[in-house]
């Protein structure tokens, strides 16, 4: 194991009461447009086919003026452990919650958009001391991705998600983590396929719930279920991924509402909970507004609505494109949960994830799981990551 190096500081987050009362003016401040043309009362799924509904933003917004407690998760951040690192030209924000356990494994979480280290805070303590006894242990680290939250913001171009692997490799031995298991889900479960492929004498084997399949896969021989899978897949891409494509080409653009207007970038990011979630018609069937708040404040007290924006820009195509020739042998747990908006057939992923130790899809959950099913989540993850142990040899 390396040891860790001088080069980690602590690190504490708390914004300042001028920016929380800035918030909420802006928040008193709002101009809204009239409502959706497609009106329906709830509960109805359709009720969002123009986007976020009127009547469901002005109560979400109400409540973030009057009663959500920015206090409360700042702590929370501050009591598991918050620290920075320069990587490169860089500072890295990141989590960190060592256990208590002496036979822990270290474990890299990685977060997408929209989302943030906030879908990790609520079950890293239960990686890191199991209640469970026979349950694996885990030394969690949890970083921001370039441009999110506490991590800096990307200067100049380059910072794509091979990059940001490789900076995962270094942060985790900066920390006495040579070797290391590593889970993510959207962008983090793109960089856990890469780490898992690029640098197999430092990860262990990974946990993802988004496998990637190579390009040119035909769908003979998939079952029923699994053609269904291509299908939405398909669909997403075709008719429901135009905000992929405005952050992968103009960024820059949606950035100035995203940074200026803070219900203009709630209802950017809760268009994304409501769509990819496993519910019939509301993101808070089963996460809290709390809990997505506490992911939208974020961005807000941070500024980081246009810079993290840019992974799309940075990733989509050209030379920080997703390696379509990459494979991954070491072992490898998969997830694919049942209203997420990528799931690949076994079959495909079997092409590029050459040692699957474990499948699971699982009947509840959508994209993201650690909130919408945060318990099971939890076991998914232990049991998984268990499967990846004993076949690397680590643990049994």
């Amino acid at each position: 194991m390396n040891r860790p190096t001088n080069d980690v500081q602590a690190f504490e987050a708390h914004a300042s009461d001028a920016d929380l009362d800035d918030l909420r003016a802006r928040l008193a401040a709002v101009r809204l447009p009239e409502a959706e043309t497609v009106y329906r009362a709830a509960p109805d799924p359709h009720r969002w086919n123009q986007g976020v509904p009127l009547a469901d933003l002005v109560d979400i917004v109400d409540y973030w003026r009057t009663e959500y407690d920015w206090r409360s998760f700042e702590a929370r951040l501050n009591r598991i452990g918050q620290f920075r690192t320069t990587i490169g030209d860089l500072g890295l924000h990141f989590l960190h919650r060592r256990s208590a356990r002496a036979d822990a494994t270290p474990l890299i979480l990685t977060h997408g958009w929209p989302g943030s280290v906030s879908e990790f805070t609520h079950v890293i303590d239960e990686l890191a001391d199991p209640t469970d006894p026979d349950a694996p242990a885990f030394h969690v680290v949890a970083p921001s991705l370039p441009g999110f939250g506490y991590s800096d913001k990307p200067a100049t171009t380059g910072w794509g998600i091979e990059k940001i692997a490789a900076a995962w490799v270094e942060l985790m031995g900066r920390l006495g983590y040579s070797k290391f298991t590593a889970h993510g889900g959207d962008w983090g479960g793109v960089i856990t396929t890469i780490l898992g492929g690029r640098f197999p004498d430092h990860v262990l084997g990974i946990h993802t719930v988004l496998a990637q399949a190579p390009p040119g896969l035909t769908t003979d021989g998939l079952t029923a279920t699994e053609r269904k899978w291509t299908e939405e897949t398909h669909n997403f891409w075709r008719n429901r991924s135009a905000y992929a494509k405005q952050q992968a080409t103009r960024p820059q653009t949606i950035g100035y509402a995203l940074v200026d207007s803070p219900v203009g970038l709630l209802a950017w990011i809760l268009d994304k909970f409501a769509e990819w979630t496993d519910t019939q018609d509301s993101p808070f069937e089963t996460i809290s507004r709390d809990r997505i708040l506490d992911d939208v404040t974020l961005y807000w007290l941070t500024r980081t609505g246009a810079s993290a924006a840019r992974i799309y820009y940075e990733s989509h195509g050209g030379v920080n494109a997703f390696d379509p020739e990459l494979r991954v042998d070491v072992p490898s747990a998969i997830s694919i949960y049942t209203r997420d908006i990528e799931k690949c057939p076994r079959p495909w992923a079997q092409e590029r994830y050459r040692q699957i130790v474990l499948w699971r899809a699982p009947e509840t959950g959508g994209h993201f799981p650690s909130l919408e099913v945060p318990e099971y989540f939890v076991k998914d993850l232990q049991h998984g990551l268990t499967a990846v142990l004993a076949a690397s040899g680590r643990w049994s």
